[in-house]
């Protein structure tokens, strides 16, 4: 799936992952490849992204070797298996 990760100062992150996980408003869920088309406000905590692929970012990984990209909100929008999270 492609993933897309901007703020209003930059493009955080773009690229084909294996999975990532969102904080929604009603707790954190995780995106596979395939999910069906959704639009999903979310709120403070981290998108958390699995992926083989080295991207050019400050972020490390975790130790779970997830790149975490901490957001206070913002909105997710899954089609067609692109997902663009706009993070504030």
């Amino acid at each position: 799936m492609y993933l897309e990760i901007v703020t209003p100062e930059k493009v955080v992150l773009k690229g084909e992952v294996e999975s990532f996980s969102v904080p929604g408003i009603n707790g954190e869920f995780q995106v596979l490849n395939n999910h069906a088309p959704v639009v999903s406000v979310l709120t403070g905590g981290f998108v958390k992204v699995t992926t083989n692929m080295q991207f050019e970012t400050s972020v490390e990984k975790d130790a779970d070797n997830r790149y975490r990209f901490a957001i206070s909100g913002g909105v997710l929008e899954i089609n067609n298996n692109k997902a663009i999270v706009l993070a504030d």
